[in-house]
């Protein structure tokens, strides 16, 4: 009985072999043959593959229920995860706020008492607009742009310009609904500025280029490349503390400064009212003219109040004129007064 399998398996091993021998070449057969039937019959093909995924989609559904519970628990421990780090580092950010908070009230009530002490005198607050750049008139030979703000907005000419970044440039030219704006970086540009890490005092001097010059620091100034640069506030034309720029290469040509805004992007920007007057003081309504100093050649000597000789403009009249060349004591008619 333990011999009869053997006649059986002698018959059947020759069929595996040649099943395993030739299993892909059907298969590749079979694939072929059932394009050729889709490319025949379409309709048929399509009814079958319809009836297979009917027959098939609740063992699928089935099947994808537990695979889905994983899915969503594993997502849900990784959410909780996250959560709990988010917490902790939201802890962390807390605490250091609140210490930060506490720092920031003592220096508060420190400055409060030494302003109080020194009588200090707090600035006006600054009156802003907004405006958008409407035309780049610059090239070149200048850096300028247009804004689509003027005297009906209260633009007036000497005004600050800024972004979220730093400081653009300065109201050059004002009218009814526009103004023209002179860039840090234009050839006229002239900007009292000091490097803020070292607190050394410059002047930005602009060259129609991109990068703006530092001129006339102090001997001996010491500049590196990364430091920050802000206006000084000297001139009274910029509040002290905008952003300017960063300095980017110091060689014995010079030291350029990267502006903090660039020129390609300025879309919206702010013109800002100090309250300060710089240069540009109004001169109030009729109020005479400033007189110029007169030159050398309009000088003459007249006497003064204790007989010394004092200038006079010329156009002050001949008899002051002529009293000049008289001595103390003579009458205007040339006779001695007793």
């Amino acid at each position: 009985m333990t011999e009869s399998p053997r006649p059986f398996h002698r018959i059947t091993a020759p069929v595996r072999t040649l099943a395993h021998r030739f299993a892909f070449a059907g298969l590749i057969l079979a694939a072929f043959g059932l394009m050729i039937l889709g490319k025949a019959d379409v309709v048929l093909v399509e009814r079958f593959r319809a009836q297979v995924t009917d027959a098939v989609a609740p063992a699928i559904e089935v099947l994808s229920q537990p695979v889905t519970a994983m899915s969503d628990a594993i997502i849900r421990v990784q959410d909780l995860m996250a959560l709990r780090e988010e917490n902790a580092r939201l802890r962390a950010d807390r605490d250091r706020l609140m210490h930060w908070q506490i720092v920031a009230r003592k220096l508060e009530t420190e400055n409060d008492a030494l302003r109080e002490l020194l009588q200090y005198v707090p600035g006006p607050d600054a009156a802003y607009i907004s405006a958008r750049v409407i035309a780049d008139t610059g090239g070149a030979f200048a850096h300028s742009v247009i804004l689509n703000a003027g005297v009906v907005d209260r633009v007036r000419k000497g005004l600050a310009v800024v972004t979220g970044a730093g400081l653009v440039g300065r109201v050059a030219g004002v009218g009814s609904r526009s103004s023209r704006i002179l860039l840090i970086t234009d050839l006229n540009s002239r900007i009292p500025v000091l490097v803020e890490s070292s607190r050394t005092r410059a002047i930005l001097a602009g060259d129609n280029s991109d990068r703006p010059n530092l001129i006339h620091l102090p001997p001996g100034a010491v500049v590196s490349p990364g430091d920050r640069v802000v206006t000084s506030g000297h001139g009274g034309a910029f509040p002290p503390g905008l952003p300017v720029g960063r300095v980017v290469s110091v060689t014995d040509g010079g030291i350029k400064v990267q502006p903090l805004v660039s020129r390609d992007r300025l879309d919206y920007v702010r013109v800002v009212d100090y309250g300060l007057d710089g240069i540009l003081r109004p001169v109030a309504a009729g109020a005479p003219a400033p007189v110029a100093a007169p030159t050398p050649e309009e000088m003459r000597l007249a006497p003064g109040a204790e007989g010394e000789l004092l200038p006079v403009p010329e156009e002050e009249g001949g008899d002051a004129a002529a009293a000049a060349t008289k001595a103390p004591g003579t009458s205007p008619g040339g006779t001695a007064t007793q």
